[in-house]
Parts: structure tokens; C-alpha cells; sequence
């Protein structure tokens, strides 16, 4: 019912509100060159958490904000530096106390002739004067780590460097906060200690958590440099492309989706040719510990059949299917033909097949609403970022008025901004069609795997005449096929005597 009522809800909205599928791309919003934020706010308490475990940094500050002018405030800004600003994904801020309220407005601000870049968060009611908000959040940082040393040998341990500021991003004035680092283990032969920020120990050590701070008095824009080198044992995983296709068929009952990947490790290189017979020996009887990818585990929707996996080179037999028990997830375990050391890459793709009624809803005479997710993809312990990724949702021959939302959950789903999703409407021609499939078409840059808990809820119609265009091609064809037999049928070729 809760489907339902979303997607009525879709179709009565302008689309001011919605996405539209038929925009132009929506950019950034670009500001004089001088402006600032106006100070309308403090933050009186703030604590960042940065979690190192997995490729891509995953970072969540908390913080309590202010309101401290007269009027009330709707739009708080988050600044951040060029370098990282372009290898965001993923941001998403909610009400700490009361994330059920869903995501607030989120809009990515560029400043003219400026380096300065901005998120501009506007809150779900004004904040009164004094009054105060607990904001959660929450973004990832891609590219971010690189290997020290570059090359180690087959059995080597991985190291890898990340840098960070001792201060959160902040365009306001923090009264308290302090910085938590989550690595993947307790060996950082390398950190950066303060004595200037505070007395004592800094930071102060639990386990494979560091934290620094609490500072006090913190002003708008600080920064305090810090670095780490620390051990990573998982590889270090990107997807300069990942390209997936969903493909709606009504009178098949069908959902077929295709995935296509490449897929790098940007960790350390192998100083040295690979070996083959030490890798045998390593791995026997188990996995080695490596920072080399050895497999995949695809977790798939309830009802999936007929996965397949091939790459350059054609199917790929290393592979595992684990149907699913009923209302539970199937499971696609797979093992490409190498293991991927650093600096190695390897393309494939992935596919398979849902009935099309798990996730298609009819909700009105002619109008659909079609809920999928937005990425699949593996489940990996090290995580898997993506440079880029392009989704298309083929429609059947005939739909129009296509609309798209990003469904909004009870959690971050690990999407950008609206601002940075690019969308379009074209034509997808194939066997035995007549003018051509619908093809909705997102574009997105900067993408984790966090964004598998993402879905979009895709609004269409298809009227009963658009239905009946298939099956008449086929039959027309078979017409036409017939008739051309009984006419050749039908010559006289026989040899007569003039």
C-alpha cells in the first residue's frame, strides 16, 4: 500500500517537484564571487567520524547547530576544498533525532572565479532564533588513498596514506568538537600528533580508533593538516565504468538486467613478475591473505534465474549460484580468471533475469510504476567505488510520460544530490521493434557501493494500443513471410518448348 500510495503521489506532482526524466542536466549553483556564508549560526558541539576500512573514506559529523540571529534560518553551508569537493558521493544530511523525516535539500554551490565550493543543506522548517538542530551528515570521499611504498612484492603487506585536516569542515564557529579515525587495524606505523590544538595526548588511542581533540573556540575555515600511513590488507577497488541496463517486457512478464563493469585495484603494484607457483602455494587450502581481489559475491533480489558472467574472453565457468529460499536474497559468487594485484584490471559482465510483477505496479488505466534499485553490484568487505555510472530502464515500444523519483528510505541510500544526477529520454531499438523502445538514461559520477540500498521509482504509461504494437509486428511479419512464400510458390519456373 505504502508503494502505491508513493507512486499515485508521483504521478499528481508538478514536475517542479519531481525529476523529470525530459530535463536538460541540472548543474551547480554558481554564486557571486563575493560570497560568504552569512554567520547566522554556531556549532556548538561537533564530532566527526572518518571510517578507513573499507577503499573509499566514509565520513559522518554530528553536529549541533545554533541558530544565533533574529530571524529564523532555513539554509546552513558546508564548505569544502576543490581537491575533495569533485570526489564527493554519496551526501546526505538528515535530523539526527528524527531521520525517519527523510533527507533535507541538498544543493551543490560553486562560487564565481573562486576555489571556494559549498553544499547548501536546507533545513525541513526554519530554525527560530536560539533554537537548536542536530544534523547527521554523511558523505563519502573517493581516490582518496595512495600505496606506500607504490610497489611490494607477492607476499608483502599493503600500506596505504590518507591525509586529513584535524578540523571539520566548517563555515561557522565551533564552540567544541573533536575527530575520530577508524582504521582497518591496529598497525599505523605513521600518524601525525598534535601539541599545539591541545594538553595533553593527541590523539588519544583505542585500539584501531584514534581521536583527536575535543578542541574549543574552533574558527570558521581552520585547519590542522594531519597524516597516516597505515596497514590495508583488502584491495583497493574502482570502477572506472559501470554500465547497467533494466529492461522492462510486459508481454514477457520480464525484468532482465545486465551489469557491465571495469574494474581496476588501485593498490600497491607488484614490484616483481607475478608467480603463479607461490600463489598456489599461498592460497592452498583457503585464501592467502593478500591485498589482491580473488572474489566476488553478488547478493541478488528474491526470484532471480538464469545468471550468466562473462568477460573479453567469453563465459566464465568460476562461477556459484545459490538460488534463494522464498522472500530471501540469491546469492552469485564469482571468481574472475586472475587474481586482481594492484594496478591490474579486469572487464566482465553480469546478468539475470526477475518476473517483472515483484517489482511493477499498475496504477491506473494506462500508467505503471516500476520500483528497482538503482545499483546492485557485489558485496565486498574492502567496498567498491565508482567513477562513473550510467543506468538505463528500457521501457516497453509505445510508453510516454516518463518520470523518475529517487525513493527517500528511513536511511542514507548513498546517492549524491539531485543536482549531480544527469537524466534523459531516448530511443532503444531492437529485434522486431517498429519506432524504438523508451529509454529512461541516469548519469551519476562518484558512486560507492553504498548506494545498493538506493532505489528509484519509475513512472510511465502504456496504453492498451502500445501493447497490441508487438504482436502485430510478429504477426504482420509471419503475414508478410507467408505470402512471400506463396508467391514465389505460385511462379511458373518450369522449362517450355517456344
Amino acid at each position: 500500500m505504502r508503494f502505491l500510495s508513493i507512486a499515485a503521489g508521483l504521478l499528481s506532482t508538478s514536475c517542479s517537484i519531481l525529476l523529470c526524466a525530459a530535463e536538460a542536466t541540472k548543474g551547480q549553483l554558481v554564486l557571486g564571487n563575493d560570497f560568504k556564508p552569512p554567520q547566522v549560526f554556531k556549532n556548538t558541539n561537533l564530532v566527526r567520524n572518518t571510517n578507513l576500512e573499507k577503499g573509499y573514506v566514509r565520513e559522518t559529523i554530528n553536529v549541533v547547530v545554533q541558530n544565533t540571529d533574529k530571524q529564523p534560518q532555513s539554509d546552513y553551508y558546508l564548505p569544502f576544498p576543490s581537491d575533495v569537493f569533485g570526489r564527493i558521493g554519496g551526501f546526505e544530511v538528515r535530523d539526527k533525532k528524527s531521520p525517519g523525516k527523510g533527507s533535507f535539500p541538498v544543493t551543490a554551490v560553486a562560487v564565481e572565479d573562486s576555489d571556494s565550493h559549498f553544499y547548501k543543506i536546507r533545513f525541513l522548517e526554519p530554525l527560530s532564533p536560539s533554537s537548536q538542530t542536530t544534523l547527521s551528515i554523511s558523505y563519502y570521499i573517493l581516490g582518496s588513498f595512495s600505496p606506500l611504498p607504490k610497489a611490494i612484492e607477492q607476499k608483502d603487506s599493503q600500506y596505504l596514506t590518507y591525509k586529513l585536516d584535524a578540523y571539520a569542515p566548517s563555515a561557522y564557529q565551533t564552540e567544541t568538537q573533536k575527530t575520530k579515525v577508524k582504521f582497518p587495524s591496529s598497525k599505523v606505523p605513521d600518524y601525525t600528533t598534535t601539541s599545539k590544538l591541545k594538553s595533553g595526548s593527541d590523539p588519544e588511542k583505542q585500539g584501531s580508533t584514534y581521536t583527536y581533540g575535543p578542541y574549543t573556540k574552533v574558527a570558521p575555515g581552520a585547519t590542522y593538516p594531519l597524516s597516516f600511513r597505515f596497514e590495508s590488507t583488502k584491495p583497493v577497488l574502482a570502477s572506472s565504468l559501470l554500465e547497467r541496463d533494466i529492461e522492462v517486457s510486459h508481454w514477457g512478464g520480464n525484468l532482465a538486467i545486465e551489469e557491465r563493469y571495469w574494474l581496476r585495484n588501485d593498490g600497491a603494484n607488484l614490484s616483481k613478475n607475478f608467480d603463479r607457483v607461490e600463489w598456489a602455494k599461498t592460497s592452498y587450502g583457503g585464501f592467502a591473505t593478500t591485498s589482491a581481489l580473488q572474489e566476488l559475491v553478488y547478493p541478488l533480489q528474491p526470484g532471480s534465474v538464469d545468471p550468466y558472467f562473462t568477460d573479453d574472453v567469453g563465459n566464465v565457468s568460476t562461477s556459484r549460484y545459490r538460488p534463494g529460499k522464498p522472500g530471501r536474497d540469491a546469492h552469485l559468487e564469482l571468481k574472475p580468471r586472475y587474481p586482481l594485484f594492484g594496478g591490474w584490471k579486469y572487464s566482465f559482465r553480469v546478468g539475470w533475469n526477475n518476473q517483472l510483477s515483484s517489482f511493477l505496479r499498475q496504477i491506473g488505466a494506462e500508467s505503471y510504476a516500476l520500483k528497482v534499485p538503482f545499483i546492485e553490484g557485489p558485496i565486498a568487505s574492502e567496498g567498491i567505488q565508482y567513477d562513473h555510472v550510467v543506468v538505463r530502464v528500457i521501457l516497453p515500444e509505445g510508453a510516454t510520460d516518463v518520470r523518475y523519483e529517487v525513493v527517500d528510505g528511513d536511511a542514507p541510500n548513498g546517492l549524491p544530490d539531485a543536482s549531480r544526477i544527469e537524466s534523459s529520454i531516448s530511443t532503444h531499438r531492437t529485434f522486431m521493434d517498429t519506432v524504438g523502445r523508451t529509454a529512461l538514461t541516469l548519469k551519476v559520477d562518484n558512486l560507492s557501493d553504498e548506494a545498493r540500498d538506493s532505489e528509484i521509482l519509475v513512472t510511465y504509461t502504456y496504453s492498451f494500443t502500445a501493447g497490441l504494437r508487438k504482436p502485430l509486428t510478429i504477426a504482420a511479419g509471419l503475414l508478410a513471410v507467408l505470402a512471400g512464400i506463396w508467391f514465389i510458390g505460385s511462379l511458373d519456373v518450369s522449362i517450355k518448348k517456344r
